[in-house]
């Protein structure tokens, strides 16, 4: 991702837009090269929880080359009953390393999460959109303070699962603070109102703004995300 400056010239909330859009871009050329595979695959019973693997990680690793700062996380998470009834899968890379996670490998009960109700996993399913969601402390696969962008895969009309992409709210932050300072005290916020950055000193990334008296507020094209500046 990369601040464009002729959104900085539009505003806090095209800058936010033309960010988090070139993110989603990147996960819509994933999510159309996978779900006519995927589709195929299913109907001639030969998705096996390794042919999934084989078939995400290039499309999962391309993940870290287009992107910067570069995605802490990568790849694609399964519906429930892709793999058979409730029979989650992710095949995901991560870390410095690129490595594959293995999520038995790391405590039994990870392998068993019903991850289905996740605001990252849901959301897509639910609209059909690409979705922003955090920031929030990925217990599932990372363990770091991460904002998830994800975008769901369909065939068809059957909802395959969502390819998805970790960015760490540091390197988020680190992107987007110097631009959004040109506009004075500025907060990004989600649905929820919590913040995912801001040019406030006394506001950190996951504070909850319940007090809107004195912002003014701009909704941003990507669902569920705000720019609050000081009246």
């Amino acid at each position: 991702m990369t601040i464009d400056a002729t959104a900085v010239r539009r505003g806090p909330a095209a800058l936010l837009d033309d960010y988090f859009r070139s993110a989603l871009d990147v996960l819509e050329t994933l999510s159309r090269d996978l779900g006519a595979v995927l589709g195929d695959l299913e109907s001639r019973g030969e998705l096996s929880d390794r042919r999934l693997d084989e078939l995400v990680e290039p499309l999962a690793l391309a993940v870290f080359t287009r992107t910067w700062p570069a995605a802490f996380g990568a790849g694609f998470v399964a519906s429930l009953d892709l793999r058979g009834p409730s029979r989650g899968h992710l095949s995901w890379w991560q870390g410095p390393m690129r490595s594959q996670l293995r999520l038995a490998a790391q405590t039994p009960s990870r392998e068993h999460i019903d991850y289905s109700g996740f605001e990252w996993f849901r959301v897509p399913r639910e609209t059909g959109e690409g979705h922003v969601a955090g920031p929030h402390v990925d217990y599932l696969c990372s363990d770091e303070y991460t904002l998830t962008v994800s975008m769901p895969v369909w065939n068809g009309r059957r909802f395959l699962g969502v390819v998805a992409m970790d960015l760490l709210v540091d390197d988020v932050e680190r992107e987007l603070l110097p631009a959004l300072r040109e506009f004075g005290d500025v907060s990004v916020v989600n649905a929820a109102q919590r913040v995912l950055a801001s040019t406030e000193s006394r506001l950190a990334p996951g504070d909850s703004v319940r007090d809107l008296d004195g912002y003014g507020s701009t909704d941003c094209a990507i669902a569920g995300l705000r720019v609050l500046t000081r009246a």
